[in-house]
């Protein structure tokens, strides 16, 4: 279809893109179903569709008779033989040419997933797709992007397939290169600054995005990263090191202290040419002129259009610090999807990223949606504890309901639960538009209460609001944790901050113990109100956190192999995490229990 056209023309027509995701969201009935038969002709003769009776047919109906859902547990032994070196057709027809590795931040374990040429397709097809209703509305021109991306590490497993993360796997494709070269800016460092460190140091690769950005500051038009996470780390580095990048820049050298690794300093080297003095001042005068901060995007890179990356369910949290960075640049929510696959593509690019919904690309796997109903006296996310009914098709969904998200895809998956609690808007045409609501197995737990990331993550604004506001502080990151050890009866919450005072111990006890009070009212649970009431949960604990902790979970992270361009704070810790555990015991500077329920 649309991916044949684009190779038979000559570059990229947005409005050709739009036209055919018109078309295909208009018959997104026909095409599930087509898409449907495309995946199971092609892998018809694989041996976990073989054992599960298939027999061949390709229709819905046999399909969902056939095939039970499935969680990554149960595709796992599958995905260890073919790592392990089993050429054999186990789950694709298609030999994988890779495995991607999730981040391991959501759950604490990095899963194993296959990659082939087939997630690389529909990588550019939903890149085209979004990219295409974005520069309708945000057009930009042949300049450049400031894109904080990173290389991870590679390792090969037993059987010899390189394994590494999704993003990393896209980015080495001929097929993306040339596809980035199409559709949209190019990218203002240089390969060796992305891949030259090989995922080992990520710091000296943000200080050289840095540099590079500041080179090319009149020509850079979007400021992109995968995650908002990465936008944010990013300037707050700059806070830090904006003399150090004037100074690189006044003398035309790198500085050897910031950048070890040769091939990545001789890179950046080569594009500042030799000292510019000139260019330094200009930059310092406008980093002096700043208030706090506020807009430096805008004020550095003065033809920036728009700020981009993921936005939404974790990354929500940082999108007020990213704001304050963009001051009135657009923030524009970017493609749904996870490791496992992509799902949507944002259409509606001027919405804020709050309110982001992603319309469902009928043609890019096979979609079904669990309906989930919250169990009555649930929190603001439904405390995290549904009714389940029948799977539906993706035409059969309902506005204002919310479903767990089940998908079928080119690199092996079938009838997979991706664990994604989503929010059915609107209809774009007749597919879907979804709104992220959370995960559904990360909640904290301790008696019959069921509180979601999302329910902590309106605690701990509340909170914020409430009683931080007003002496200007702010949450700078947080987790939590259901304590349940021996050593406490009953159970309770324990809730991580890091705040923006430099000094956290100093911050006064009432503000804080206020905090306290308000994170344990604003869990709304009925199932944690009550056993807060009867005495089965203990005081919500609040611990305040030293400056700089969450960089340190980062590079715990970073440390077991986890790649930064997926990173993603740890919501709820379990106490098998005990490395992130560690951390933040190490790092708590004040500890309080809540007086609310007394």
């Amino acid at each position: 279809m649309l991916e044949k056209k684009m190779k038979q023309g000559s570059g990229f027509s947005g409005e050709e893109v739009i036209a055919e995701f018109e078309r295909l969201t208009k018959d997104a009935a026909i095409v599930q179903r087509e898409t449907l038969r495309r995946i199971l002709a092609e892998n018809a003769g694989v041996e976990y569709l073989r054992d599960l009776g298939l027999a061949g047919r390709t229709d819905p109906d046999s399909f969902r008779s056939c095939v039970p859902l499935a969680t990554h547990a149960d595709l796992e032994p599958y995905i260890e033989r073919i790592a392990d070196g089993d050429s054999s057709p186990i789950l694709t027809a298609k030999p994988a040419t890779s495995i991607s590795l999730s981040s391991g931040t959501t759950q604490g374990k990095r899963k194993y997933l296959l990659f082939n040429e087939e997630l690389v397709k529909s990588t550019m097809q939903i890149y085209r797709t979004s990219y295409a209703f974005r520069n309708r509305e945000f057009p930009v021109g042949n300049g450049k992007a400031l894109q904080f991306i990173y290389s991870s590490r590679q390792t090969k497993t037993k059987g010899g397939l390189t394994a590494t993360t999704a993003t990393t796997n896209v980015y080495r494709s001929e097929e993306f290169k040339a596809t980035m070269r199409d559709i949209q800016s190019q990218c203002c460092s240089p390969d060796e600054v992305i891949f030259g460190s090989g995922g080992a140091d990520f710091s000296q690769s943000l200080y050289c995005h840095l540099l590079c950005g500041l080179l090319a500051a009149g020509e850079v038009q979007i400021v992109s990263a995968t995650f908002a996470h990465s936008v944010v780390l990013a300037f707050q580095t700059f806070e830090r090191v904006w003399e150090e990048l004037c100074a690189d820049i006044r003398s035309g050298e790198v500085s050897p202290a910031r950048v070890t690794t040769p091939a990545v300093r001789n890179a950046v080297e080569a594009l500042l040419g030799g000292p510019m003095p000139e260019l330094a001042d200009e930059i310092a005068r406008k980093c002096v002129a700043l208030s706090n901060w506020y807009g430096v995007i805008p004020a550095l890179w003065p033809n920036a259009r728009y700020v981009y990356g993921i936005m939404t369910g974790s990354m929500e949290h940082y999108v007020k610090k990213l704001r304050h960075y963009a001051g009135e640049l657009p923030l524009v929510a970017a493609e749904y999807g996870a490791s496992e696959g992509w799902i949507g593509a944002n259409v509606e690019p001027a919405t804020p990223p709050e309110l982001a919904t992603f319309t469902v690309l009928p043609d890019i796997g096979y979609f079904e949606f669990i309906p989930l109903r919250p169990l009555d006296g649930g929190g603001a996310a439904g405390g995290g504890c549904y009714a389940e009914a029948e799977p539906v098709g993706l035409t059969e969904v309902a506005v204002g309901e919310q479903y767990e998200v089940v998908m079928t895809t080119f690199a092996g998956l079938y009838r997979y639960r991706l664990g994604d609690v989503v929010e059915v808007s609107g209809f774009h045409n007749a597919t879907p538009k979804l709104k992220f609501v959370c995960r559904r197995n990360l909640m904290l737990s301790i008696n019959i209460d069921k509180n979601s990331e999302q329910d902590l993550q309106l605690a701990v604004d509340a909170a914020a609001r409430a009683a931080l506001a007003a002496e200007k502080l702010e949450v700078v990151d947080y987790t939590s944790h259901a304590d349940t050890s021996s050593s406490t009866s009953p159970g309770h919450y324990v809730v991580f901050l890091e705040l923006n005072a430099e000094d956290a111990a100093a911050v006064d006890g009432d503000v804080l113990q206020s905090c306290c009070d308000e994170l344990d009212r604003a869990f709304v649970d009925a199932g944690y109100v009550g056993s807060r009431k009867t005495k089965a949960i203990g005081a919500l604990e609040l611990r305040v956190l030293q400056r700089g902790t969450f960089q340190k979970v980062l590079r715990h992270y970073l440390s077991l192999g986890a790649p930064v361009s997926q990173f993603k704070s740890p919501r709820c810790v379990s106490r098998s995490n005990s490395g992130v555990l560690q951390i933040l015991a190490a790092c708590t500077v004040k500890v309080l229990f809540s007086s609310a329920y007394d």
